[in-house]
Order: C-alpha cells, then structure tokens, then sequence
C-alpha cells in the first residue's frame, strides 16, 4: 500500500475540480426472502436512479473477501489507506471525534456504559442507551480517578460511550476488549499482548476496580467495558498522499474522528442531514475534497429494522439534489461496508458504489441497488483503490510512464 501512496504522491497533480464521497453508513444489505429486495432497492431514490443512469456502479470490498470490516477500516479502505496497514484502534478514533490531542505516551481507549446483576453478569451491554447528559455526570465521577504513575482523562462521548486516556511512559496499546459482546457473563479481564501492554492491563483493571465502587448504585450505567485500545498510529496526511484539501463533513464523533486521524478539517456540520448539506453549501470554494457522513443507514441496520432503514435510506437520496446544484466534478455514493438489517450486524458483503463523472463510462445501469451494482462497469474492486479512481475522474493524476 505505501507504493500506491508514493504512486499517488507522484502522480497527483492540482486543477480546479471538486469530489464529494458522501458516506451512506452500512449502506449495503439482503433482501428479507430469497429474491426479494434490499433495503436500497426498496426504498424510493429517484435522485440516486437518475445518476446512476447517467454515472458507474460497481461493489466494493473494505478489507478483503470474506472480512467483516468495522467502521474504521472500512473508512480508512474508502480514504484510500490499506485497512491491513493501517489497523487503527478504536479508542484513538472515538478520542480523535472529540478532539482530543493524543500525545506519544497516550493510550486511548473506547468505553461503553454497561448494566451489571447482583451476580456480575452484563444484563445491557449499552446501560439502555442512557441519554448524553446522565453520560456527562457520570464522566465527571470517573474522571477523579487516581492511578500512581499515571495521568487518567475520562471524557463523555454521545450516550452510553466515553473515552479514557492514560498517559504514562512504557505504555503498551495491544490490550483486548474487556466486552464480551454478549449478555449474561461478565465483562472480561484486560490482557496485554506483550510486556508494555501487559503494564497497561494492570491499569485498566485497577481503573475498573475503582470504577465499580464509583458507579455501584447508578444503575443502568453501574460498570463499563473497554474496548479499542490502542495508541497513536504513525499515518501520512490525506494532503500529502492526494494534494487535495480534504474538509469532513460528519455529526458522529468516530467518524470525526477517522477524517482527523488522516488531517482532513472536520468543520462543524451541526446534527442534521440538512445541517451538513448547509455546512457543504458554506465552505465549497474552500477545499477540493468533501467527506459526507450519515450514520442513520448503519443503525437501522444494526437494530434490525428493515423499514427505518428504508426510510433513511430515502433520506439520502433527498440530499443529492443539493450535493448536485454544487456542480462536483465527481461525486461517489457508497457505504464503509454492508449492515443487513436481517442480520442486524456489519457484514462481509460488497458494498454498492455509484460513481458519476463527467468522463465516467456509463455502463446502462437504471438504478442505485445491490443487483444493478454487480452488473456495473467498475466490476468488483478493493476500497483502497477508490480514491485513485475518483483522482483519476477529477483530472488530479498525470500519466504514469513514458
């Protein structure tokens, strides 16, 4: 992947043009019946139909056939870094997404609020999906936490999930996930991979100990689990590999997150689709290259509700007429991976990617869906690679060779 970036680095070259990757989280599904619909093919999108009459479809895979990605490499697969290469840990992102400045000898860690019986067992994995505010006083308690040795920040994220930051020399950041991603047991021990890590499992188990006392009589929120931890990649800048200036365009902070790990500006898109297409209205004469995000698409999925994600499925597809007026040069619509709401969880199937350019190839595709996109001219491809195809469409690549 670093000869693709130092391709990229080489060949880049600047004009005028603008790309916006508008990201439909989990925008990929199954139908409910054998040879049924999709949630994309089910919904209502005559603005996506329109351009994929008049663009390319094609599928992409995030990591590798086969692979469930999670939201972080499916991103950094779309911003056109290997997902192999760059595993990124979840709590750097989560810490990124509430801009938090993570220094060399930080371990960040993604914490979910969890409800706990009388017996230890996780009962709710989410504490019920408690309101931001209860998050925020809780944060407050567990931020009084003192370790000897080491420097503890505990920060509110959205609901039910925080960050925790360690700061301490010889940290390690290769420690499992405390969740045991169900319910009815209890949330597992932290283990380091090696001895640095090992060092940072003793301080999360002793963080955990004085947060059980702290929280024992808030319930639902009465633990937590750790999740995501990791340290600081060393990662080229998205105008480094691309000379574009990138501007995110993202509500959730994970994916704020994601877009700053790679140095795109994360401007303030308030909560609301209609909030961002404002935000994308305001700052278009300021940068090349616009990163949408809408997350309504993966939750619905994730909640196994077929129609709801129909419905924000439609909702996307209203913003395009926006995203239009602005006159891109290239405008791709896709998701970081697949989330079938009948599976109700992220999965390995391709992703449908609708590419429209004015030097696209079109392929005679009538719409926007998972069948029409396995027909499409861009075939089936790695994600990584999309980024070189949108440069490649925006007149941003030189020739390679004599």
């Amino acid at each position: 992947m670093a000869d693709l970036h130092a391709l990229m680095k080489k060949l880049q070259k600047k004009n005028d043009s603008k790309i916006v990757l508008l990201v439909s989280d989990g925008l990929g599904g199954l139908p409910l019946e054998p040879g049924g619909k999709t949630e994309l093919e089910t919904a209502n999108t005559p603005n996506l139909d329109e351009l994929a009459k008049n663009g390319t479809l094609g599928r992409s895979i995030p990591v590798l056939p086969g692979i469930t990605p999670g939201s972080g490499p499916g991103h950094l697969g779309l911003f056109g870094y290997d997902p192999l290469q760059f595993n990124i840990g979840r709590g750097v992102l989560e810490a990124l997404g509430i801009d938090f400045e993570l220094g060399p000898d930080d371990v960040a860690i993604r914490g979910n609020f969890c409800t706990l019986d009388d017996d230890g067992n996780i009962t709710d994995r989410r504490a019920g999906r408690i309101a931001s505010d209860i998050g925020v006083e809780l944060c407050k308690k567990l931020d009084q936490i003192e370790i000897p040795g080491v420097e503890v920040f505990v920060r509110p994220v959205k609901e039910y999930r925080l960050v925790i930051v360690l700061r301490a020399k010889g940290l390690g950041g290769d420690i499992k996930d405390t969740d045991p991603q169900k319910t009815g047991v209890p949330p597992l021990e932290p283990v380091g991979q090696n001895e640095a890590s090992q060092k940072t499992a003793e301080i999360c188990k002793e963080f955990l100990r004085q947060a059980g006392e702290i929280l024992k009589d808030d319930r639902p929120a009465n633990l937590l689990t750790m999740r995501g931890i990791a340290k600081m990649p060393e990662i080229p800048t998205f105008e480094e590999v691309y000379g574009t200036r990138a501007a995110a365009i993202a509500v959730y902070p994970m994916y704020r997150g994601l877009a700053r790990l790679v140095s795109m500006d994360v401007k303030d898109a308030g909560q609301t689709l209609e909030s961002q297409m404002d935000c994308l209205e305001k700052i278009w004469d300021d940068y090349d290259f616009f990163f949408v995000h809408y997350k309504y698409t993966d939750s619905t999925g994730e909640d196994g509700n077929f129609a709801a994600k129909v419905a924000k499925t439609e909702e996307v597809d209203s913003c395009i007429p926006r995203i239009k007026a602005l006159k891109p040069d290239v405008l791709i619509v896709t998701g970081d991976h697949s989330t079938p709401s009948k599976m109700k969880s992220h999965s390995w199937h391709p992703v449908p990617v609708l590419l429209s350019a004015e030097n696209a190839r079109f392929d005679g595709c009538q719409s926007f869906g998972e069948s029409e996109c396995i027909k499409g001219g861009l075939g089936q491809f790695e994600a990584k690679y999309l980024m070189s195809m949108a440069m490649a469409h925006a007149g941003r690549l030189e020739k390679y060779g004599a």
